[in-house]
């Protein structure tokens, strides 16, 4: 039996080489069944899921520690550093645009639930950078990455799909007016 990280590491090398995940060549690069390989990955899009999650975790990560800022300033600081790397994946790009659809599904529904992880990121990162302040900043952390993220992958995705460049500047202004207090 094949362990679902070692699925998950397959399909990532295969990803990244091909802008997707070909269940059947997975399976035989993993030299496994195709039955092997969906009962440990569930299904193809909870697997692309898991893969997106992989390599935008990874991403975000290293976009943390690249950070250099405090406040609002660093929580932006990330968030430009983490979208700079996402526009310039060739893989991301070709499967956005090969599979539309698929993509929607797995970035935005179950059993994909990328969307949903990356929220959750955001949240730590705010608390990360802000700390104690982000109390005093808003009430709702949930809230306010769920708005934030949004905001970033209207950015991303548009110009993924239309290759248009993403307007940067108009971006953070829209992200920076998030932690505006209302008066």
């Amino acid at each position: 039996m094949i362990s679902e990280t070692a699925v998950v590491c397959g399909a990532i090398e295969y990803f990244l080489d091909h802008g997707t995940v070909d269940m059947d060549a997975l399976a035989g690069a993993l030299a496994v069944s195709r039955a092997t390989l969906y009962r440990v990955a569930g299904s193809r899009d909870q697997l692309i899921g898991e893969v997106l999650w992989q390599l935008g975790s990874r991403r975000l990560t290293d976009s943390r520690r690249a950070r250099r800022q405090s406040g609002v300033d660093g929580v932006v600081e990330v968030t430009r550093h983490y979208v700079s790397g996402v526009r310039h994946s060739s893989p991301l790009r070709r499967f956005v645009i090969a599979e539309p659809e698929t993509a929607a599904r797995v970035f935005f529904a179950e059993p994909g639930g990328v969307h949903q992880r990356f929220i959750h990121a955001q949240v730590e990162v705010f608390e990360e950078v802000l700390g104690p302040e982000l109390d005093r900043v808003v009430a709702d952390p949930q809230a306010l990455a769920y708005l934030y993220i949004g905001i970033v992958e209207s950015a991303v995705y548009a110009e993924l799909l239309t290759s248009q460049p993403a307007d940067l500047d108009r971006m953070e202004q829209a992200l920076r007016a998030l932690f505006t207090p209302v008066t």
